[in-house]
């Protein structure tokens, strides 16, 4: 007794493995100099810069070489659907990981605020004067007896304020860019990716103007008691996601234009906003919680 078996040849198709790459563990590399040369610098090692330098060089290095090959690749047609579809859930997990990790830096700010602050505050007596004895729970707190000194809180207006309609804009403007790729409209396309960029540099400058008001008006610095640490913690760790994320903005506007992407194939370009977008909605939760509910 025989039977037949019709093989759907769509289920089975072709997967492109590459060859074994070195750059991966480079960049991995480059990347553990860095973390511990900027971690040593920021509590005083004189050779911590250097290092952090070297590694950074080697993280640009390396991840200009490996995605070269990676962007031959797929531009060579060798990407099928199926690593199509490989992408898009790599890219969905990084981004949820990357929500687990502001989930975080925000649940601290929970914590000290409304967990840590008012338990110090209404300890028993005894534990108060002996651990805190002019902690009052009051908030923004730099700790105890008030020891980084009188600071003042990065207010929302104007240049937080400015930056949110920047990033708000900004994401417009890439969905925009985007109609462009999908109707074939390659100036609306570069248009629209070289506004995106140009605003998310804009609002890396105001940044760094924001920071530079803090730490020489405001006595706002990461010294100053959890207050000033979550605020530099959740602000900055966010400043560099919307540098990473202009950077990849940056790489779609030059493939596309040397002509890369078509209505059908343009995942790279859609990876980058997808990043850009997650970052726009970290700020408006930022917005909220950091500047306007002090």
């Amino acid at each position: 007794m025989s039977s037949t078996t019709t093989v759907d040849t769509e289920a089975y198709e072709h997967y492109y493995v590459p060859s074994g790459s070195i750059w991966p563990v480079a960049l991995t590399a480059g990347l553990l100099l860095m973390a511990v040369g900027g971690a040593s610098w920021m509590n005083g090692a004189g050779w911590g810069s250097t290092t952090g330098l070297i590694g950074l060089v080697m993280v640009i290095g390396f991840a200009v070489i490996w995605f070269r090959d990676v962007i031959a690749e797929s531009v060579s047609g060798k990407n099928s659907a199926q690593m199509g579809r490989t992408y898009r859930w790599g890219m969905g997990w990084f981004i949820f990981s990357e929500v687990m990790f502001f989930a975080a830096f925000f649940g601290a700010l929970f914590y000290g605020r409304s967990i840590a602050v008012p338990f110090w505050a209404g300890a028993d007596l005894e534990s108060h004067l002996l651990l805190y004895p002019q902690f009052d729970g009051g908030w923004p707190t730099n700790g105890p007896g008030n020891e980084g000194g009188n600071f003042t809180t990065m207010s929302p207006w104007p240049l937080p304020l400015a930056n949110t309609l920047i990033l708000l804009t900004s994401g417009m403007t890439l969905t925009w860019a985007h109609h462009g790729l999908l109707h074939a409209k390659r100036a609306q396309l570069n248009i629209g990716l070289a506004i995106t960029v140009a605003l998310g540099t804009l609002f890396m400058f105001l940044q760094a103007v924001e920071y530079y008001e803090a730490y020489q008006h405001l006595n706002l610095t990461m010294e100053t008691g959890i207050y000033g640490a979550t605020f530099f913690m959740l602000t900055g760790f966010h400043g560099a996601h919307v540098t990473l994320g202009a950077i990849m903005l940056a790489v779609m506007l030059g493939r596309s234009l040397k002509g890369h992407f078509t209505a059908d194939d343009h995942f790279g370009f859609e990876a980058a906003a997808w990043y850009w977008h997650f970052v726009d909605v970290v700020w408006i939760g930022l917005f909220i919680f950091v500047y306007i509910l002090v």
